[in-house]
């Protein structure tokens, strides 16, 4: 069965709401960062005794990308109250679409696959390279690419000084 269309202007969320969702995408992000770690810790020095300097370089590496990832998303996603203890703001919405939020959960997420994957391979580990393709490619296409293709502008010239320059054309044919 479909739905039919909402007819005006899509409700928003309100300061509660957004504060509530914002707390719940940090937990399910913190518990996917502690799973994927968890895993790659357990079967790297438990069950196959693979804990190499590469995989300890790897490990380091995913675990900054997490902490700097985390840390970013809960200072944005921080509400601010009054002294009375009233919600005054809160902060930002971490489920908008097309917002940094959102950029940062997908580097949480490369970063997760790229780490559980590594432990067939450890050529997985190439993944991460898509992160800075995908920031080149997203700098190109909003902001490189518009301003080397922008059209010149036109000239726009005053209709007074465009029927004196035709006059000065019209007196030197003669």
């Amino acid at each position: 069965m479909s739905q039919k269309p909402q007819k005006g202007k899509q409700g928003t969320k309100g300061v509660k709401q957004i504060v509530e969702e914002n707390q719940q995408t940090l937990s399910f992000y913190r518990n996917m960062v502690f799973i994927s770690n968890a895993v790659f810790l357990a079967v790297t020095c438990v069950l196959f005794d693979l804990f190499t300097t590469f995989n300890i370089v790897m490990l380091v590496l995913a675990g900054l990308i997490y902490v700097g990832s985390y840390q970013f998303m809960a200072y944005c996603a921080r509400a601010k109250y009054t002294d009375s203890g009233q919600l005054f703001d809160s902060g930002v919405d971490l489920n908008m679409e097309g917002g940094i939020a959102e950029h940062v959960k997908d580097l949480i997420i490369l970063t997760s696959i790229s780490q559980l994957l590594s432990l067939f391979s450890n050529y997985f580990w190439w993944l991460w390279a898509l992160a800075p393709a995908r920031g080149f490619w997203m700098l190109w296409k909003n902001i490189l690419g518009p301003w080397f293709f922008e059209p010149a502008p036109e000239e726009q010239i005053d209709p007074k000084k465009q029927r004196k320059m035709e006059r000065k054309m019209n007196r030197g044919r003669y």
